[in-house]
């Protein structure tokens, strides 16, 4: 269970980075709104996980995640570039990702 608890706090700070870019330093009520419960969210998940999991891994997997998915969105619904070295160097953080995972 920690696990998945731990992708979805991954999946979580994606969302809350994105909201933070959309609020616009805070003057958007529902981007902020949303950055803050998912802030949330995403924190009490990752403490809920590394009750289990080694903080190293865990915080190492819940930042990986976290940092290609808003890369990913990024790029995938906010115009940012997608060019060949950065797709290249997103996936060998989440093949670390999956290797702490495996090696665990």
């Amino acid at each position: 269970m920690a696990w998945i608890v731990l992708v979805v706090s991954g999946l979580l700070e994606t969302a809350w980075a994105v909201a933070l870019d959309r609020s616009a330093g805070f003057t958007r009520p529902v981007p902020s709104l949303v950055f803050v419960v998912t802030l949330v969210l995403s924190m009490l998940g990752l403490a809920y996980a590394l009750r289990e999991i080694p903080v190293g891994t865990g915080y190492a997997i819940w930042v990986g995640i976290g940092a290609s998915g808003t890369a990913l969105v990024g790029m995938l619904a906010l115009n940012e570039p997608a060019s060949l070295p950065r797709i290249a160097c997103l996936a060998l953080v989440l093949a670390g990702v999956v290797g702490l995972k495996v090696f665990h």
